[in-house]
């Protein structure tokens, strides 16, 4: 028998930051996103402004008999595109690539039934609809989500959005180029070569603690900026929810943020997170005098290759489709939408 809370206090979620990222770490899906200093930078700014400030935690956690805590689902209520109060995963949609619940594979299917009985129960909710945004096709959560909604006699709706490009990197950095098309090896094989040996030295910075981070990330806002659909993305909202992220990032250990300096000019940058046996890359940015060089390719090829010397077994994209995650050698996944009416 699972016992069911319902957290709406900041200040009581605040107190399961140890045992909330404790649990994800024995979790189905184990991503930077559900941690609970990503959630809680995320809630402090509600995506950047996607989300209106009277949205509402509606976060539901299962504990065993002995109190441990075996199941989180990070819900919030707000309003959707139709104007009408749901639910929603925390970090939907926009900033969190991959979202998911926590809980150990064993429970999934006891938990979500306990789950959403208990939203069944919610007689007094002024909303009738979950909204579940950026869980990947294979997650485990879906089946067994679709089983729980369907035994309750609610209505469970299922939708692809974007693929999400993910690299498995080999052993070794040659066997990486042999896999990739010939005229996109040739090409990165060129780009690399050029930018090494350039009349200026060419290298690559990594921010580290002596840093100040929140001017590193204005730099990397202001580059972003040289880019119109990145400017329109960055409104000053957007921005400090940014900021605020990049730092929960560092606090948990797993941000890895580079610069390719060409002399002492900051050239192209990546905010990637470097999480478990894997890197996620999260953003880019380029600066536009040193187009010649294609600095953005460059630097990512750099940390391709010496991801596959760390031993890392994944170089992910995440979500989008541009055309460069595929020509480096992106296969595609996908994120899907679950929504459940009552």
């Amino acid at each position: 028998m699972l016992n069911i809370e319902i957290i709406q206090d900041e200040a009581r979620w605040a107190e399961m930051a140890e045992e909330w990222n404790q649990l994800l770490g024995n979790s189905i899906t184990d991503v930077p996103f559900l941690r609970h200093e990503f959630l809680t930078a995320w809630w402090q700014h509600r995506g950047g402004g996607e989300w209106e400030v009277e949205s509402s935690l509606n976060i539901l956690t299962a504990r065993g008999q002995d109190g441990e805590l075996v199941g989180a689902f990070p819900l919030f209520e707000s309003k959707n595109r139709a104007g009408n109060l749901a639910l929603f995963l925390m970090g939907s949609h926009e900033i969190a690539d991959f979202l998911d619940v926590l809980c150990k594979p064993e429970q999934l299917d006891s938990f979500l039934d306990a789950a959403v009985a208990h939203l069944k129960s919610e007689q007094d909710a002024n909303w009738d609809t979950v909204e579940l945004f950026n869980l990947l096709e294979d997650s485990p959560t879906l089946a067994a989500l679709q089983a729980a909604a369907e035994a309750q006699g609610f209505t469970y709706e299922q939708e692809r959005l974007q693929p999400s490009p993910c690299v498995p990197l080999p052993d070794d950095f040659d066997d990486y180029l042999e896999g990739l098309d010939g005229r996109y090896r040739r090409e990165l094989v060129r780009k690399m070569r050029n930018a090494m040996g350039y009349f200026i030295p060419v290298t690559v910075k990594q921010v580290g603690e002596e840093d100040d981070l929140h001017a590193e990330v204005e730099d990397f806002f202001t580059m972003m900026r040289e880019e119109p659909d990145k400017d329109a993305f960055l409104t000053e909202p957007m921005a400090e929810q940014m900021q605020a992220l990049m730092a929960a990032a560092a606090k948990g250990g797993w941000l890895d943020m580079r610069w390719l300096v060409v002399g002492r000019d900051k050239a192209a940058g990546y905010v990637n997170f470097q999480y478990g046996d894997g890197v996620m890359v999260y953003n880019s940015s380029r600066a536009d005098k040193f187009s010649n060089l294609s600095p953005g390719i460059v630097l990512l090829g750099l940390l391709v290759q010496e991801a596959i010397e760390e031993g890392k077994t994944a170089f992910d994209f995440m979500r989008g489709d541009e055309e460069y995650k595929y020509q480096l050698g992106g296969q595609n996944r996908f994120v899907v939408k679950a929504t459940i009416k009552f």
